[in-house]
């Protein structure tokens, strides 16, 4: 069983105070920054491209088939159409610094 561990959740505005306490940039110029790698990341995996952070992880995209499923409220059958779905897997430096905790 998965078990969530209750923690204060990290804002795109968290981000950039930690860019801008780390490197010295201005706030405008980390919000620009933060802004730009999101949007780059978000435009790679639409197209279909993975995007890959040796240590950070990976964002791919993945297809789902269309399939049949079942109307939770009347139990009818019903038919799912095929989608697409970003999926990130974390890289070893990560894996390592959460399970270390």
């Amino acid at each position: 069983m998965t078990k969530t561990i209750e923690a204060k959740n990290v804002s795109k505005s968290d981000l950039i105070s930690n860019v801008v306490e780390k490197t010295g940039l201005k706030n405008t110029e980390a919000a620009k920054a933060v802004e730009a790698i999101l949007q780059s990341v978000i435009q790679a995996v639409a197209k279909g491209q993975e995007v890959r952070l040796v240590g950070f992880g990976s964002f791919t995209l993945t297809q789902r088939e269309a399939r049949q499923g079942r109307n939770p409220r009347t139990g009818e059958p019903i038919q799912i159409p095929a989608s697409k779905t970003p999926k990130f897997r974390p890289g070893k430096e990560f894996k390592d610094a959460v399970s270390a905790k």
